[in-house]
């Protein structure tokens, strides 16, 4: 009886039942069709859209189970209702077609990037990947990359563009929901009683500074924004755009005054202005951007140089300093540093001669490596040795220690030679830092800290070559 209303149910789906299904007599050694194989793939995601299992081949397998029908049946109606519901959806109007079409191809974007967490970036499978903050990290940086590295200009960002930095941050960004700390709270009970409880909350590194980060990510694409309707353009190196209406000789004079700033980065997109300059209102508009931009990079900076600070020093790193701190910097410098009763970090930065960025960023880290070095040196006179508390055991030296003191003041020189140069490359223990880093949280806030910070640079280098552009102009008409 059962049997019969199970073959009724599947008749009227549309379900053709094999011959063996229906005789019941050589249930015991029939072998079962392609129809009972689709309905045991079913219980997968997958299965239910495959059309290439419904076919007249069979599947050699041991006897079913006096209960097969029903279950089978159950799972066929699921797999002819899906096939039924794709044919609903090829009924659609065009432009209904064309958000879902979007909607695929978002999804199977999302199904790489997770895809690439999940093997560490190793596509072989292997497990050599990298570890998740890493990934995480690459991800970030190649995102930026990506959305804003063709973007050389005060402008709008385009649409498509911006929705989907926003999308795939706000993806990323998700994993910084489920990093938590426990607390102990205390809590009344009804009867009085007080009892102390643990709950979770964000952890404090992410509570303070992702929602600044957030913040200061909405003010620059908001700066970029605010470009619409300008008086300035642009043209590409060795022409003028078509909007110029100028004059030959406004152009030929614009010309004399683009080439000389664009010697070292032929690639940018020379601004150019109309003759006589920009309107005071312009003017104060880009100085009040550049004024923003230029704080949004200071905070930036600021966090970005905290959560590297916070980084555990990779112990890679430490085996590789030399033994002396004199080794890394050399017996002029170590002699001025060592022999002065105070030292005048920036009287010593203009006795170098600095004369490009790659020199500076040689010197930092040489005086970051004899900074360690030292510190090293220090804390072995202690009875702790472990180079994560290095930091920690700093507090407890002797402060007339000598290491200590060459140690402190190879800080302040680094720190100087920072403020000097604020676009200064990531040093070698940064880079370190960030590459053997496995604390996801950390690696989501100094990647998208890093970003912003490039963002922001580059936002105010941008406007200060309109201002150079605009200044050169009104120079030459008088």
């Amino acid at each position: 009886m059962d049997n019969s209303l199970s073959s009724d149910e599947s008749y009227d789906l549309g379900y053709q039942p094999s011959p063996s299904s229906m005789d019941q007599s050589a249930v015991e050694t029939s072998t079962m069709s392609s129809d009972s194989f689709l309905c045991r793939r079913t219980y997968s995601d997958v299965s239910a859209f495959s059309e290439s299992a419904v076919g007249d081949g069979s599947y050699s397998g041991d006897a079913s189970p006096s209960c097969w029908p029903n279950v089978k049946s159950n799972l066929s109606n699921q797999a002819v209702l899906s096939r039924l519901g794709m044919k609903k959806r090829m009924n659609l109007t065009d432009d209904k077609l064309e958000d879902l079409e979007a909607m695929d191809s978002e999804l199977e974007l999302m199904k790489e990037r997770f895809a690439k967490l999940l093997l560490g970036e190793d596509m072989s499978g292997s497990g050599k990947g990298v570890c998740t903050a890493v990934t995480i990290s690459n991800t970030i940086t190649n995102l930026y990359a990506t959305v804003f590295g063709a973007n050389l200009r005060l402008e709008p960002l385009n649409p498509e563009k911006k929705a989907m930095w926003k999308r795939e941050m706000d993806c990323l960004l998700s994993v910084c929901d489920y990093i938590v700390e426990l607390t102990p709270v205390s809590q009344t009970l009804p009867n009085g009683t007080c009892v102390e409880m643990m709950t979770s909350r964000p952890r404090s590194d992410i509570y303070i500074n992702l929602p600044a980060l957030q913040k200061l990510d909405a003010m620059l694409i908001e700066v970029l924004d605010s470009f619409q309707d300008t008086e300035f353009w642009y043209a590409e190196q060795g022409s003028i755009s078509s909007k110029s209406t100028s004059s030959a000789a406004a152009s030929g004079s614009f010309r004399r005054i683009s080439v000389q700033r664009s010697e070292d980065k032929w690639w940018v997109p020379v601004p150019c202005v109309p003759p006589g300059g920009l309107s005071e209102k312009s003017r104060k508009h880009l100085r009040h951007k550049r004024d923003s931009c230029n704080q949004i990079h200071k905070a930036a900076m600021a966090i970005n140089s905290s959560i590297l600070s916070e980084m555990e020093i990779p112990e890679s790193y430490m085996a590789s300093l030399p033994k002396s701190g004199k080794a890394c910097l050399g017996d002029s410098i170590y002699r001025y540093m060592s022999t002065s009763e105070k030292l005048s970090p920036e009287h010593l930065l203009d006795c170098l001669h600095i004369a490009s960025e790659h020199e500076a960023l040689e010197l930092a880290d040489r005086v970051e490596s004899s900074m360690y070095t030292w510190r090293r040196k220090a804390c072995m006179s202690n009875s702790k040795s472990s180079w994560v508390m290095v930091k920690d055991l700093m507090s407890e030296t002797d402060r007339n220690d000598k290491n200590h003191v060459l140690a402190e003041r190879a800080e302040t020189l680094l720190f100087s030679l920072k403020q000097r140069y604020p676009e200064l490359s990531q040093t070698s223990l940064d880079t370190c830092k960030i590459q053997y880093n496995k604390d996801v949280g950390q690696a989501v806030l100094e990647s998208y800290s890093r970003v912003l910070e490039s963002f922001a640079y580059n936002i105010v280098a941008w406007i200060e070559d309109v201002i150079h552009v605009d200044r050169s102009m009104r120079n030459q008409d008088q």
